[in-house]
């Protein structure tokens, strides 16, 4: 059964590909790394396209890997399936990523295409509950368990992945500007906060559109952040290039665990 992966940025698309075969769907305006596979080109004005396209590939099995971008659709290039699509799209847009991205799925499903998640092809690249470098105080314990109570009490809000505490205080909350925004002002407005990142999915988030991510530049940022600890979701939350990314938690002294 053939199978594409929907790639965007980062080092995800690659990771997915050594699953198995798979063509690439390589969208206009998304960089993404060369990789050795069958490539097909696409817009987001072009679904209609997009689809035949897939269905002349042999393609039943659809992965979306990587970072992307809201799109910002120019009318003038739509064809007419994603005219048709376009106010069910626009609606979705005007609420969280989970609510767009369970749509698009949707639309893809209906067209006769499954879509699967990098967990489904990779969950090795996951964690099992428990300490991955270092061991947490209890005081990053508890910093911990107050960032995920706020991810907990947003979920329904559909508003981020991430969150970091400090001292009991929540100071920084991931929204649609995405993780490193955020790390980046904790750095600015709370430097040396020795606070913790928590990153984790939404509850009922759709996890085959949009799995939960940290990669070696997380720790670095994080780090530069003035964090002192970072929890990870158990089994929900993909570990990219784990030997560095416990080098990175070594060389600059951040706890990493995974948590239930």
């Amino acid at each position: 059964m053939a199978r594409a992966i929907i790639a965007g940025a980062g080092a995800l698309p690659g990771l997915l590909l050594q699953a198995g075969p798979a063509h690439i769907v390589r969208l206009a305006g998304v960089e993404n790394d060369p990789l050795d596979a069958p490539d097909i080109p696409a817009r987001f004005e072009r679904f209609g396209a997009l689809f035949a396209d897939l269905r002349a590939a042999g393609v039943k099995d659809l992965a979306f890997a990587g970072a992307l971008s809201r799109p910002a659709f120019d009318p003038a290039l739509m064809d007419p399936v994603t005219m048709a699509l376009m106010p069910r799209v626009a609606g979705a847009m005007a609420q969280g990523d989970d609510a767009l991205l369970r749509v698009i799925a949707e639309i893809f499903e209906e067209q006769g295409f499954r879509v699967i998640g990098a967990l489904d092809l990779r969950p090795d690249l996951t964690a099992a509950q428990g300490p991955i470098s270092g061991t947490p105080t209890d005081a990053q314990v508890r910093d911990a368990a107050r960032a995920r109570s706020v991810l907990d009490a947003l979920g329904p809000l559909d508003v981020g992945q991430g969150a970091v505490a400090a001292k009991g205080q929540v100071i920084g909350i991931e929204t649609l500007q995405g993780t490193d925004a955020m790390l980046r002002f904790v750095g600015v407005s709370l430097p040396g906060s020795g606070g913790v990142l928590v990153k984790r999915p939404k509850p009922g988030q759709d996890l085959r559109m949009d799995t939960p991510v940290i990669g070696p530049a997380t720790v670095m940022k994080a780090a530069e952040a003035g964090l002192s600890g970072i929890e990870i979701a158990a089994g929900s939350v993909l570990v990219l290039d784990r030997d560095a990314v416990e080098t990175a938690c070594e060389a600059s002294g951040i706890s990493l665990w995974a948590a239930a």
